[in-house]
């Protein structure tokens, strides 16, 4: 088992669109457009990505846009990664977000 963790301070974040186009995959950028709160949204996903390639722990890391945040049943946020799904815990609190991923 590996476990990977990411703490992300929101007030980082400036300009949230360069960042959104590089790490979010185009199922994640529509929300992300129309998400009443962006930079939360993109800060969560942030931390969720950092804290699977922390746990993942495999070289070359792979790109933020393949490992997908989803949310399944009941507002259960998950890991989506090579057709294959991972346990994630995502939280917001004030200035930070926060993602711990289990493998």
């Amino acid at each position: 088992m590996s476990i990977g963790v990411d703490l992300v301070y929101l007030p980082r974040i400036k300009d949230p669109f360069p960042l959104a186009k590089r790490i979010l995959s185009s199922f994640e950028y529509q929300q992300f457009e129309s998400h009443p709160r962006p930079i939360e949204f993109l800060a969560g996903r942030f931390a969720a990505k950092e804290a699977f390639i922390k746990a993942y722990n495999t070289l070359p890391f792979p790109d933020y846009s393949t490992i997908e945040v989803r949310i399944g049943d009941h507002g259960k946020p998950y890991i989506l990664f090579q057709d294959k799904s991972f346990n994630l815990s995502l939280s917001h609190d004030g200035e930070y977000a926060i993602a711990f991923v289990v493998i």
